[in-house]
Order: C-alpha cells, then structure tokens, then sequence
C-alpha cells in the first residue's frame, strides 16, 4: 500500500512543477506589470502626457476621482476628451520632466556680455 501512495504521489509531481514553471515565467511577471501600471495611473497628475488605450495622445487638462479631462491637438484645433482611468495606458511625459525640457529649451545659445 505504501508504494502505490509513493506511486500516485509521483504521477502528480511533473504537473506541480509545471505550474510552478508557469507561475515564475507567466503569472508573476504579469502581476508585476499591472502593479506597476496601476501605480503610473494613480500618480497622473495635471500637465502629465498621456496615451489612451485607443491610441490617443493628449495632456492632462483636469482630474476628477475617476475622470482626467485631456487636450488633444495642435494650435486652433484643440479638443478636450473625458476619459476614465482605465483607458489610460502609459504616460510619456510626466509634468515634472516637461517643465525641465522647456527650461532646457530656453537657455541661450549665445553668453550674455
């Protein structure tokens, strides 16, 4: 009796170590990734450059709870979008990094004298 226990025990330990296997290459990473979307998402803040899921790209005009109001366009053609948080999915630009840029953009080539 014990050695079919030992038997049946081990019929079932290659189907452990796959879904371990899966667990390491598969689920985990995944997690991880929306763990760290989820945190981006939390973190947009007013001025922040985002894309949605649709493709479209615009900076962050208002936050409301669940809600970010987005300008989208160049110049006289401006639109603004409401957008839930979920559709949102990456931020290229962050305020912070944008203001940099445009003091980067301002410094002049040539010295004062």
């Amino acid at each position: 009796m014990g050695q079919e226990q030992m038997q049946a025990l081990a019929s079932f330990i290659p189907m452990i170590l796959i879904f371990v296997v899966f667990y390491f290459i598969l689920i985990r990473p995944q997690k991880k990734k929306e763990k760290k979307l989820r945190e981006m998402i939390s973190a947009i803040k007013i001025g922040d450059e985002v894309v949605t899921i649709g493709g479209i790209h615009g900076k962050v005009t208002r936050v409301k709870d669940d809600v970010f109001v987005i300008e989208s366009g160049i110049g006289t053609s401006k639109s603004y979008l409401t957008i839930d948080r979920g559709s949102v999915s990456k931020v290229t630009k962050f305020a912070a990094d944008a203001k940099a840029d445009a003091e980067v953009a301002e410094i002049p080539d040539e010295p004062a004298e």
